[in-house]
């Protein structure tokens, strides 16, 4: 379930820490760029063994992307979020996710304020405080991490003064073993798309820290 409460602390976080920086630290030309987005997850459940499948998820989430260059940068894809897993139309289970993505990106900038961009990296999803549900009521219940591959498009609009407006879409080939009592019970590969619209702010480092030498245009 999308959380507003979370959403408007991620976003009053970066806010604050905007605020903080000074006037000039905006750079549609900067090293850094970090963003709040609404993300809504719609899960690809094949499962072996038991039919156990993950509702789709509205949650908030945030991105940290470094530039090296004009083309090439680097992003950390991150939230928490909690999830519930059915068995024939029945919830079993409920639990929560880390689930970090770390993608190597090819922005394109030959476009004027339009910035699209594609990546390719991994996703690690580790579930914690899983609790069985229903059925499964004091029931112990286990899902693995895992390891996936992710593939990633987006654009960044640009708004001025390094503020964008961003669209991005992930997907990722991902499965996690599902224990019940001890016993591994499903094999689920979860492989969900990921897609986010949200609010981007660019910016020097320096800048931000106040540093006395001028930074260096990537673009």
């Amino acid at each position: 379930m999308f959380n507003f409460g979370k959403m408007t602390l991620a976003a009053a976080a970066l806010g604050a820490m905007l605020a903080s920086a000074p006037a000039s630290a905006g750079s549609n030309t900067g090293d850094f760029m970090v963003r709040v987005q609404g993300t809504y997850v719609d899960f690809n459940d094949d499962a072996s063994g038991l039919p156990i499948e993950l509702d789709n998820e509205f949650i908030p989430t945030a991105t940290l992307t470094y530039f090296f260059n004009n083309n090439l940068a680097v992003e950390l894809f991150c939230c928490f979020a909690k999830l519930d897993a059915e068995l024939g139309g029945a919830n079993v289970a409920d639990f929560w996710v880390f689930p970090p993505a770390l993608t190597l990106q090819y922005h394109f900038d030959s476009m004027g304020g339009l910035k699209p961009y594609v990546g390719a990296g991994i996703q690690y999803i580790a579930p914690f405080s899983e609790k069985g549900k229903g059925p499964l009521t004091g029931v112990d219940v286990e899902v693995d991490d895992a390891l996936g591959f992710t593939l990633q498009a987006g654009v960044d609009i640009e708004m001025g003064q390094g503020w964008y407006l961003n669209a991005d879409v992930k997907k990722t080939w991902i499965e996690h073993t599902v224990s019940v009592g001890g016993a591994e019970v499903a094999d689920l590969g979860i492989d969900p798309w990921i897609f986010s619209v949200g609010l981007g702010y660019r910016f020097n480092l320096s800048d931000v820290f106040g540093s006395r030498e001028a930074a260096v245009p990537l673009k």
